[in-house]
């Protein structure tokens, strides 16, 4: 009984023993170091989109004839791109260009007709004014002096009835010059020109397609407007303002490092994923660059002199603002809240206040830490 007593109080002793060198032996931990000009920046994952980007096509609808260009062109502003049947408006055009001609004999007709008018006019004023002097003399009858004014009047009524249908004649020739301009302008919306310097990026219909109004013939866009559409974590993104710059990486250059700048911020954030739009134009990027593809963006926010940049993994509580980290104080560790500022884009955050005086922060706490526990600064396992 003595030896077996002996045997429980030795295993006693050694479990006891075993668990205060792994409860109470001091934890290796990594701590973190201050840095000097810290570059604070934000990742966004985007892609290459252009600014200027138009569908282009008819204004009418009827069947291509001809299209002059096809997916990777360069077109000049005006050039024609695409022409569709037009013999029908043409005739349109012709006979509206008659009718300008038939009110142009007419209104010179009428113009002859009003000068006729002020002829007999000035004719039977004349007489008249003979006659009533006659009359006033007793030399002529009174019934030829009411005469003489009836002639004058109708003469004047003619007169104005001469200069009534050339006013209608001129307003009928102003209204088929309308008809005849709309009539062309009809017939200049069977040619597609290019709106702009462009460069095309599909081709929808071929020769022979019956189109209708509004379809796209062609996809152009503006190849000096070429910029990166980028999505940045609202947590982040309130660190953006327009001009910062950023690095470009093109994922079918992913050895390229691309130089850019902000040029808008989008207003409305994505509701479902939370992210924030932003466009950079770039400044040295490939003449040729392809709409779509894929486009990792680095946005330098800020630089630090001196800073303290803590793991995201290493605070628990973090509100965006506060957080509690582990810290080593008088080689023992202890729980602190922090307050934190910018963020990076390696994860990390910086403190801006509440670190004692002399407590390092722990970048990863090892397995069993514990308030109070003895730790000693290394290399962490």
């Amino acid at each position: 009984m003595r030896r077996i007593w002996l045997s429980g109080l030795l295993l006693a002793a050694a479990v006891a023993a075993g668990f205060l060198f792994f409860t109470e032996r001091p934890l290796t931990v990594a701590i973190v170091q201050p840095e000097h000009d810290v570059a604070l920046r934000i990742y966004g994952l985007g892609t290459v989109e252009a600014r200027i980007l138009s569908r282009v096509g008819f204004e009418v609808g009827a069947a291509l004839t001809r299209l002059s260009g096809d997916a990777g062109d360069s077109v000049a502003k005006g050039q024609e791109l695409a022409i569709l049947h037009s013999a029908e408006q043409e005739a349109r055009v012709a006979r509206a260009g008659a009718a300008v001609t038939a009110n142009e004999a007419n209104l010179a007709k009428a113009d002859a007709a009003v000068v006729r008018a002020r002829a007999v006019l000035a004719q039977r004023e004349a007489a008249n004014r003979r006659q009533q002097g006659l009359a006033l003399r007793d030399v002529a009858s009174v019934q030829r002096a009411e005469e003489a004014q009836r002639d004058e009047d109708v003469a004047r009524a003619d007169l104005a009835v001469a200069e009534a249908d050339v006013a209608v004649i001129r307003a009928q020739s102003l209204d088929a010059a309308a008809a005849l301009r709309q009539e062309e302008a009809l017939l200049a919306h069977h040619r597609l020109l290019a709106p702009y310097d462009a460069l095309i990026v599909a081709r929808h219909a071929e020769p022979g397609t019956v189109v209708k109004t509004g379809d796209a013939i062609f996809t152009l866009i503006d190849p000096a407007t070429i910029w990166i559409q980028a999505y940045v974590d609202e947590e982040r993104a309130g660190q953006l303002s327009l001009g910062q710059p950023g690095t470009i990486r093109l994922r079918s250059q992913p050895s390229a490092e691309f130089h850019g700048t902000i040029a808008r911020i989008g207003i409305e954030s994505d509701r479902v994923n939370e992210e924030r739009r932003v466009w950079l134009t770039c400044a040295d990027c490939p003449p040729e660059m392809f709409l779509g593809e894929q486009a990792e963006v680095r946005i330098t926010t800020g630089n630090r002199d001196s800073a303290l940049m803590v793991p995201e993994v290493a605070i628990t509580g973090f509100d965006g603002h506060r957080g509690t980290v582990w810290t080593v104080q008088d080689s023992r560790l202890a729980r602190v809240g922090l307050t934190f500022g910018a963020r990076d884009d390696r994860g990390r955050v910086e403190v801006t206040g509440g670190l004692p005086e002399g407590a390092a922060i722990v970048t990863s706490p090892p397995k069993g830490a514990a308030e109070g526990r003895r730790a000693r600064v290394g290399e962490a396992p």
